[in-house]
């Protein structure tokens, strides 16, 4: 790999006069600069962003931490992501934290010593170190989907509790009266604020949520089959099902046509998310659409504000989801 000293050496000039035509930190006659440029191209020289970093005090590079990358939801977000940052000059670092709060921690120390500009972070927990971590004056932080207590950073939201009383309602108003909730663990804040709209909308509606009828299982496909199996195996089961995430509403859509029940002839799902593939489930799944793009975009377009200076009270932003009816839901017979 060519270095700094060769393309000086091939372009007659000295090494500074090469840092300073790569950087732009002082005038450089335009003959000398295409010269130095055309020994770049020529030679394949790639100027080192540490080294750069360390002269300009920016590396261009955002951090993104989410909870889990292989998650549908989670990877179209990174994508919007990456495409806003890297339409205003920004590279991004993934982190999943997949697996705990500690690796979540871990992850923060590790974008911390990469010099990051700022992070965009969508947090699955806390703990005393990682606290620390984020209290860093130094990095902006845009916070996605959760608020950490006591974190003071722009946050996004996409207001969880009542796109999950929307969906709700949607089969409520179908007809539907014994209605069941497939949920994630319990202990997630997004698991939380989902059932909490389901809840909130039944006891809007005077109806009654037995115990067996909310279950709590992983956020995968694989939870959402179990879930569904435990729920066509009640006594009563139920009419129609609300399920906190399109990954698990696939697993139950599955578990349900292997049961034999006619959707949405006998039940009717609705899930959470809009994430692709949805609507080419069988049958295409009604769900509620969390406007990820815009959200990624305006959390790119905040933090790189927070980089460059921008001097403004902190924003607290709360988008509305919309309600997708496609053919999983329908009236009750």
């Amino acid at each position: 790999m060519a270095t700094m000293k060769q393309v000086a050496e091939r372009a007659g000039v000295s090494i500074s006069t090469v840092s300073h035509v790569i950087n732009n930190t002082r005038v450089v006659s335009d003959n000398v600069r295409q010269r130095v440029l055309g020994i770049i191209d020529e030679m394949h020289y790639i100027p080192s962003a540490v080294a750069r970093s360390l002269k300009n005090d920016k590396t261009h590079t955002i951090g993104v931490l989410v909870p889990n990358s292989s998650n549908p939801y989670f990877a179209e977000l990174i994508r919007w992501i990456e495409e806003a940052a890297f339409q205003l000059g920004y590279n991004i670092i993934l982190c999943n934290a997949h697996g705990g709060e500690h690796k979540q921690t871990a992850y923060l120390r590790l974008l911390m010593e990469k010099r990051i500009d700022g992070l965009v972070l969508v947090a699955s927990g806390a703990d005393d170190e990682q606290d620390l971590l984020l209290h860093n004056p130094s990095v902006p932080i845009v916070q996605l989907e959760r608020a950490l207590p006591g974190l003071d950073a722009d946050l996004i939201l996409a207001g969880e509790e009542e796109g999950a009383h929307q969906a709700t309602r949607h089969l409520i108003d179908l007809g539907h009266r014994a209605i069941a909730c497939v949920a994630g663990p319990a202990a997630l804040p997004r698991t939380r604020e989902r059932v909490g709209g389901f809840t909130r909308a039944m006891r809007e509606a005077g109806l009654a949520v037995p115990a067996e009828y909310i279950v709590h299982e992983a956020f995968t496909s694989a939870g959402g089959y179990i879930a569904f199996e435990q729920l066509l195996a009640l006594a009563h089961p139920p009419s129609a099902v609300f399920v906190t995430s399109d990954l698990m509403a696939l697993g139950g859509l599955c578990a349900a046509s292997q049961a034999g029940v006619r959707l949405p002839g006998q039940l009717s799902v609705v899930g959470y998310d809009d994430i692709d593939g949805a609507d080419y489930a069988s049958p295409p799944l009604t769900t509620v659409a969390p406007p990820k793009r815009e959200m990624a975009h305006l959390a790119i377009e905040q933090l790189i504000g927070r980089i460059k200076g921008i001097d403004e009270p902190l924003r607290n932003t709360a988008f509305t989801s919309r309600l997708v009816v496609r053919a999983s839901s329908a009236p009750l017979h």
